[in-house]
């Protein structure tokens, strides 16, 4: 018990600060101006869930898929970053407007958004795959692996019920409000986007100037 308690505050807080629920909300809502409360709880339901289900594979198998694959952590940051870039490119621009959208195509444009950018790499970046994976190498008894697993289905709950609140605040944001959060959360991104691409690129860079470094 003395070690359970510990390993499952360390869970909660990691997945927690790295899922940030918070701070993706005014991207969310941003990006799902003008659907429907039904619309953006579907979205909401849909990117929990393929996000869990993720972040469990990865968390129970990612260090046999990063080794078969010859994968990096480091790698999938840098990917990560470019895909964030583009996001927040495209908010930056008002380009996430989906107001003129016939039904057929908010129901494709609901679909990616609650895969790319939402759920990956939003909810289920680069950070919480790495967190699980390292986190499923301390747990060394079935009780932590328990913990573990619990402790990604409860964060997702709460990401469902946080994101699903959030539709609320449309209603006092209005069209304006909408537009100026747009592309105040486009720049957001695309600075995250750069500390991403550099927090994986730097790692492999010192490797190449060590290795470098050997052969002088």
């Amino acid at each position: 018990m003395d070690k359970l308690l510990p390993f499952a505050f360390i869970c909660l807080t990691s997945f927690f600060t790295l899922t940030n629920p918070l701070g993706t909300m005014p991207v969310f809502l941003s990006m799902t101006k003008g659907m429907s409360k039904q619309e953006r709880k579907e979205i909401v339901r849909r990117a929990t869930i393929i996000s869990f289900i993720i972040l469990l594979c990865f968390t129970v198998g990612g260090q046999v898929l990063f080794t078969l694959f010859g994968i990096s952590a480091n790698g999938f940051r840098i990917a990560a970053g470019f895909i964030i870039l583009k996001i927040g490119f495209d908010m930056l621009h008002a380009q996430y407007s989906n107001t003129k959208l016939k039904e057929e195509e908010m129901k494709v444009y609901a679909r990616d958004i609650s895969i790319t950018p939402l759920s990956i790499p939003m909810l289920c970046g680069p950070g919480a795959i790495a967190n699980g994976i390292m986190l499923m190498e301390d747990a060394n008894t079935w009780a932590m692996k328990g913990i573990l697993i619990g402790s990604i289905a409860v964060i997702y709950l709460l990401t469902f019920v946080v994101l699903n609140a959030s539709t609320r605040l449309v209603d006092f944001l209005g069209e304006t409000g909408n537009n100026v959060m747009m592309r105040l959360m486009g720049l957001i991104l695309m600075v995250i986007a750069v500390e991403c691409f550099v927090s994986g690129l730097k790692p492999i860079l010192i490797d190449i100037i060590r290795a470098g470094n050997g052969l002088l």
